[in-house]
C-alpha cells in the first residue's frame, strides 16, 4: 500500500526549476532566449512563405526544408514560452496533463526532425549518386509519404512515455531542476522502480540518433565516393557545394544532441546547469540556426528573399 505522501502522475502539480545555480542570471538568460525564439520564427516563416510563393523553389530539397522548418516552429511554441515565463516570472507551475504533453511534443518533434535530416540526406545522396533519376525516385507523392512517415514515426516512438510516466508515483520533491518536462528529469523524481522509463528512453535514443545519425553518414559515404569519381574539379565543387547547407545544419542538429545526451547519461560530474544549458541550446539553437544557414548557403532562397526587400518579383 502507498504512503499518503505517494502521489500519482496525473494528481501531481510540478515545478519547473529552470537553470539551478544560475538564478540570479535569469532575467539575463530570457534576453538570448527571447531572440533566438524570434529568429527562429522569423526565419522559418520567411522560409515557408518564400518556398511556396516561388514555383522555381518546388522541388524537394526545399520540401524537405519546409517540412524542416515546420517542425521547428512547431517545437519553438512547445518550448519557448514557458522557458520565458520561468526565466522572467518564475512561473514555473506545470500540470501533470501539461507536463506530459510538453514532453510528448518536444521529443516527438525532435525525431521527426531527425528524420526529415535524414530524408534530405537521401535527396543529397540521389541528386548525386543517380541524377538522371532523380526526378523519378522523389516524386510529389514519394515527398508526402516521407512527411507523413516522419509525423507517424516520432509520435509512434514516442506514443509509449505517458503510460510509462503514468505508472509511477512521486513520493518526493516535484520539483524538475529542469527548463522543461524531460523524461529523464522527471523520472528521476520518481519512486519506485524506474528501469522500464530508463530503458525505453536508451533505446528510442539509439534508435533515432544512432540510426539516423549511421544512414547520413552512409549517404555522405556513397557521396564522397561518387564525387572523388568525378574527373573536373570543378564538377567535384559544385557537387560538394550543394551538400554544404544540409551538412552545416547536421552539425548543428547532432553536435549539441550528441553532448546532451552523452553527459546526461555518463557525465555525472558535469554540474546540472551544464546539463541543462546544453540541453536547451539543442532545443533553440538549431531552429534558430537552420533558416539562417539555408538563407545564406542556397544562392536561390538567399536572391529570392533580397528581391523581396528590394520589391523584385523574379528569382535570379
Amino acid at each position: 500500500m502507498e504512503s499518503p505522501n505517494h502521489t500519482n502522475m496525473n494528481s501531481s502539480v510540478f515545478f519547473l526549476l529552470g537553470i539551478p545555480g544560475l538564478e540570479q542570471f535569469h532575467a539575463w538568460l530570457s534576453l538570448p532566449v527571447c531572440c533566438l525564439g524570434t529568429a527562429t520564427v522569423v526565419g522559418n516563416l520567411t522560409i515557408l512563405v518564400v518556398v511556396a510563393t516561388e514555383p522555381a523553389l518546388h522541388k524537394p530539397v526545399y520540401l524537405f526544408l519546409c517540412m524542416l522548418s515546420t517542425i521547428d516552429l512547431a517545437a519553438s511554441f512547445s518550448t519557448v514560452p514557458k522557458l520565458l515565463a520561468i526565466l522572467c516570472c518564475g512561473a514555473g507551475h506545470i500540470s501533470a496533463s501539461g507536463c506530459l504533453a510538453q514532453m510528448f511534443f518536444i521529443h516527438a518533434f525532435c525525431m521527426m526532425e531527425s528524420t526529415v535530416l535524414l530524408a534530405m540526406a537521401f535527396d543529397r545522396y540521389v541528386a548525386i549518386c543517380h541524377p538522371l533519376r532523380y526526378a523519378t525516385i522523389l516524386t510529389d507523392t514519394i515527398i508526402a509519404r516521407i512527411g507523413v512517415v516522419a509525423m507517424v514515426r516520432g509520435s509512434l516512438l514516442m506514443l509509449p512515455c505517458p503510460f510509462l510516466i503514468g505508472r509511477l508515483s512521486f513520493c518526493q520533491s516535484h520539483v524538475i531542476p529542469h527548463t522543461y518536462c524531460e523524461h529523464m528529469a522527471v523520472v528521476k523524481l520518481a519512486c519506485g522502480d524506474t528501469r522500464p522509463n530508463r530503458v525505453y528512453g536508451l533505446t528510442v535514443a539509439l534508435l533515432v540518433i544512432g540510426v539516423d545519425l549511421f544512414c547520413i553518414g552512409l549517404s555522405y559515404a556513397l557521396i564522397a565516393q561518387a564525387v572523388l569519381r568525378l574527373s573536373s574539379h570543378d564538377a567535384q565543387s559544385k557537387a560538394l557545394g550543394t551538400c554544404g547547407s544540409h551538412v552545416c545544419v547536421i552539425l548543428i542538429s547532432y553536435t549539441p544532441a550528441l553532448f546532451s545526451f552523452f553527459t546526461h547519461r555518463f557525465g555525472h560530474h558535469v554540474p546540472l546547469h551544464i546539463h541543462i544549458l546544453l540541453a536547451n541550446v539543442y532545443l533553440l539553437f538549431p531552429p534558430a540556426l537552420n533558416p539562417v544557414v539555408y538563407g545564406v548557403k542556397t544562392k536561390e532562397i538567399r536572391e529570392r528573399v533580397m528581391g523581396c526587400f528590394k520589391g523584385d518579383k523574379k528569382l535570379g
